[in-house]
């Protein structure tokens, strides 16, 4: 200790005693701010303050700030959008086939990342209420979902974000402390789900659904009338009565189809 008390980095060693009395005063006026005093050589020291935390016995200096909340939170309600569990479902798949489509050879994952894949998910399936669109877990509670580190978690929101897929809103609220003090507390963040349309770099190459005339929906059954008519056009007149007795809740078909045989058409 006392090789320590000696040295010049000590705060309150000889050496550095006889130089602040040589200047005659313990803090000139002149001294920079943020607790650091100019020395004879033109350096700087810190106070005794800002190195006693790293001594052993001495603890740690407290933050001076009033509310110690990151800058930008709000202590308002936060407004949520719905999304459906089928929207959600849709998110997914179009993060997931992105992911799949930038994959280079030899890298793990894509544009998104297996991280950031496996964050997204535990988002949308997880936490995510459906009806009311509220989503607001806690870094630790998505580390657990998406099995990985809290550290992991945060650069996988930031990737998120970076690409347009994920936003959120810091939030803090109005306590009071054990002595009955305001303060203001952190909060858990509050995210947005974004849509494909604004995830930055995104092109959607999927083929638009088909129309119902093509697929799924039955053939349009023709007018019985003028299926007589295009067989008549084409000398087929048993075909053409034919198509005139097709639907029996047709009466002016059925009647056309009685004077054909009355008159001796077929």
């Amino acid at each position: 200790m006392s090789l320590i008390w000696r040295s010049r980095d000590f705060p309150t060693s000889p050496k550095n005693a006889r130089a602040f009395l040589a200047m005659g005063k313990l803090r000139p006026a002149h001294a920079a701010p943020g607790g650091l005093f100019p020395q004879p050589k033109g350096g700087f020291m810190p106070t005794t303050s800002a190195v006693l935390f790293a001594l052993p016995g001495f603890p740690n200096p407290q933050s001076c700030a009033p509310w110690p909340v990151w800058r930008g939170s709000v202590a308002g309600p936060v407004r949520f959008a719905a999304l459906s569990r089928k929207q959600a479902a849709r998110l997914w798949h179009a993060a997931r086939r992105w992911d799949r489509d930038t994959r280079q050879p030899g890298r793990h994952g894509g544009i998104i990342g297996r991280t950031a894949l496996a964050a997204l998910y535990a988002l949308l399936f997880d936490f995510l209420n459906h009806r009311t669109g509220r989503l607001d877990p806690s870094l630790e509670a998505i580390a657990r979902k998406a099995g990985c580190c809290r550290r992991a978690v945060v650069d996988a929101l930031a990737r998120l974000r970076d690409l347009g897929l994920l936003t959120w809103q810091r939030r803090c609220e109005k306590d009071r402390d054990a002595e009955g003090r305001f303060r203001l507390r952190q909060k858990t963040n509050a995210y947005g789900l974004l849509p494909p349309s604004q995830w930055r770099g995104y092109r959607d190459t999927d083929p638009p659904p088909p129309s119902p005339d093509v697929l799924g929906a039955p053939e349009r059954v023709p007018d019985p009338i003028e299926a007589a008519v295009a067989e008549i056009t084409n000398g087929q007149h048993k075909a053409a009565v034919a198509a005139l007795e097709a639907d029996p809740r047709d009466r002016l078909a059925m009647a056309l189809a009685g004077l054909a045989r009355a008159m001796g058409a077929i």
